[in-house]
This record gives C-alpha cells, structure tokens and sequence, in this order.
C-alpha cells in the first residue's frame, strides 16, 4: 500500500509531518510522491492566513483528482479550524483535529484494515515530533506546541492549543536519534519556544543545557523566540561558548508601540531594541562574526496608518537587522483584529510589503558587508545547483562552492567573502 504525505505552512508541520512518515514506514506503507496516484494521502494543512486555508483545501482537492478512490486524511491548523468544512470535501476519509495528533497513525492504519501500534499516553499532551532536511544536515526539533498569549489577530492559539511542552529527557532522546543518523545541526521549534516549561515545570535555559551535551550534534539554533522571553541569563550562557550559534529569530510584527499594545504583544519597542543591543554587547566582538537576527513584521495590521508604518520602518532601520520575514495582515474570522475599526486596503498592505522587502535586500546586503574577511565555520549541504553546492556559516550567512560530495555533512573553515 502506498502513501503521499503533503505539507502546507510552518517547520512544526514539516516536523511533525516527518513523524507521521517514520510510523507509516514502519508499519510497512511505501511512501510515494503525491503525482503517483497513492492508495493513501496525508495533508498536513495550515491556516495562519486566509490564503493558507484556501491553499489547504485546494489541495485536498487535488489529491482527489488525482486518484478519487483514495483515503484522504487532513490534519494540522485547517483541520482543527475548520473541521466541519474539510470533512465535507469530497474524499476526505478522517480529519484529526490539534489534540488526535499522536493517533494519526494508528487510526489511519485501522481505517486502513492494517494492524495498528499502541497508542501513545502522552499523544494527547504534546505530541513529540522532529524531522530532518533532505540535505541530512539539519534537523527540526519540536520541543512546544501551543500559545496562551491570544494576541488579537493571531489563530495559533485555537488551532494548536495552550503552550505545553515535552519533558526535557524526551528532547534529549529525539535529539539523540537525530544524531544517530548523522544529522549534525538541530533547530528547535515551537509556537511560543521560550515558554519551554510551562507544562512540566522545567526551564529553556535547563533544555539548552540538556541538548548542549547531547554527542554528535554540533550546532544548535532557535527557530523563533519572543523578545520578552529571551533573557540575559540564556544570552549569558549561549555566550559562554556553547553549540548555540549566533543566530536569533526574534518576532517584532509592528514597530509601532500603538499597534503593539492595541494587538496585546506583551513588549514595546524599548524592551525589542534592547534585547537586540544587549545580545550584540555580549556576543560580538572585534575580528568575530556579527549576529545575525531574523524578524517577523506584519504589514496592515487595523488602524496602522501610513504614520505608523513609517514609525516601523524606521524604527527597523534603527536596530538593523540582518533579514525580516515581512507579511501583510489576514483578516481572521473569530479574532478580535477582524472586527476592529481601520481595516487596512490590500493594495496599500502590497506597498507596504514591497517597501520592507527592498529594506531587508539592504540590510541583509550591508550585514554581509560586515562580516567580509570573518572566520567561519560552513555546515555544507547536499543541494546541487548548476554545479554548486551551499551550506551556512553559524551566523547563517549562505556560502556557495563548487560541488564536492565529500564535503556534504562536513564543518568547514572558511573566510566569508
């Protein structure tokens, strides 16, 4: 019997995806690519935007063309958020809501009339999850799920679930099985990643530790932290010498403190710049590589008028970071940004986009300009492209060489050009 696994959205879906997989293998399913007609099809669905929800059914849709006596199964956000409307999808054979994840495969396995594994008690907790890169050099591990800030424009808390966490020792043991297949870096995701503890009592600082000594692994990252939850005693410690890399993901959405307050984030922009100027004092220094921060900003938020786009734009120009990840607002039936006055025009959000997007081309540019001449080390990739492979610097910086299979999984010294 035959399988295709599809997935729409964020790094927890692809990890948990890849988890899905390894089950379904191990019970003996031959997973194929979605184009080859399979017996089975699993769609991992996603629904942080409107057009996120709109992709997800569409490609239910398709997958049922494909081979309309196919079992469709749909899990992830779309599923949770509209459950009602995706089991009505012609095809569609069993929806999981954010809660069934850990009986996924069992379930489908007996729909499937194939002998099932136990469940799992802690599936209905936080379901453990990681994957890894086709590349086998990085992997994504999931180590929280959920999110109890209800910021006003936000699903992630109804689709997902409050923020709950995998005890620190089940970390270690997936971080231990990623490393058993020669994966040698590790990103850890989560929903809200810096409230690690909430459910079990235990620390991020404690899982950071924990997963620094785990053999094998040579470089960590952290997908995504919340400025407020990123403290000086983790800057402290990563800056001590650790597998951590200089590199951070930090959401800021808006660098309006109006916005700010109005959409409930739980910081200003006073506590956001000096978090960035605090990490840059402790772990940046002559003749070393700068930290590379990532940032989220969301673009048409209500009542963000041309004046305090403006205050965002420059206050990102202040703080200079390397990369920012920039989106326009969704209106989100059932969240209280979609009823607020001030409702931005799309065409005005697309500017505004464009605007940030020629911004992050130059600060990333101007960030590359300043660790030219800078020691490194490069986790290469096996990516292929015209002759070329690629891989990263530990601040994250993307170098090119000609391609050497040798080097595919290797740390290599370099001198960023």
């Amino acid at each position: 019997m035959t399988i295709a696994l599809l997935t729409l959205g964020c790094k927890l879906n692809f990890a948990e995806t890849a988890t899905y997989e390894r089950g379904f293998l191990a019970a003996g399913l031959k997973v194929v690519p979605w184009s080859e007609a399979a017996d089975v099809y699993l769609v991992n669905t996603c629904s942080v935007t409107a057009t996120s929800d709109s992709k997800s059914r569409n490609l239910i849709r398709k997958v049922h063309r494909v081979n309309p006596a196919a079992r469709i199964i749909v899990v992830g956000c779309s599923a949770e958020l509209r459950r009602r409307e995706i089991e009505q999808i012609e095809g569609v054979s069993r929806v999981f809501g954010a809660a069934e994840k850990g009986r996924v495969v069992e379930e489908t396995l007996r729909l499937l009339g194939l002998p099932a594994p136990s469940p799992r008690t802690s599936s209905d907790a936080c379901f453990p999850a990681y994957s890894a890169a086709e590349s086998r050099t990085r992997a994504f591990l999931k180590v929280q799920d959920g999110c109890n800030n209800y910021c006003k424009y936000c699903t992630v808390p109804y689709a997902r679930g409050e923020s709950r966490n995998l005890p620190i020792a089940e970390c270690v043991r997936n971080a231990e099985r990623i490393a058993a297949e020669g994966v040698r870096e590790i990103v850890l995701t989560g929903v809200n990643t810096g409230d690690f503890g909430r459910s079990t009592g235990e620390s991020f600082l404690d899982l950071l530790k924990a997963l620094n000594g785990v053999d094998g692994i040579e470089r960590y990252r952290i997908s995504s932290i919340e400025p407020n939850l990123l403290t000086e005693e983790i800057v402290d410690w990563i800056a001590g010498g650790t597998k951590f890399q200089p590199h951070f993901h930090i959401p800021l959405q808006t660098g309006s403190d109006e916005l700010l307050e109005r959409m409930g984030r739980r910081y200003d922009t006073a506590l956001f710049a000096d978090r960035i100027a605090m990490i840059r004092s402790k772990m940046e220094r002559p003749g070393a590589p700068k930290v590379f921060f990532g940032i989220d900003v969301m673009v048409g938020l209500p009542g963000e008028t041309d004046a305090l786009f403006k205050q965002t734009f420059r206050f990102i120009e202040r703080i200079r970071p390397a990369f920012i990840h920039v989106f326009p607002y969704s209106r989100r039936p059932g969240t209280p940004a979609a009823t607020m006055p001030g409702q931005v025009e799309e065409s005005v959000k697309k500017h505004r986009v464009a605007v940030l997007e020629e911004l992050c081309r130059s600060l990333h540019d101007d960030f590359r300009a300043q660790n030219r001449g800078i020691r490194e080390r490069v986790l290469f990739e096996s990516t292929l492209r015209g002759g070329m492979m690629e891989g990263y610097t530990g601040n994250y910086i993307r170098i090119t060489r000609p391609y050497d299979p040798a080097l595919i999984g290797t740390l290599v010294d370099i001198e960023i050009d």
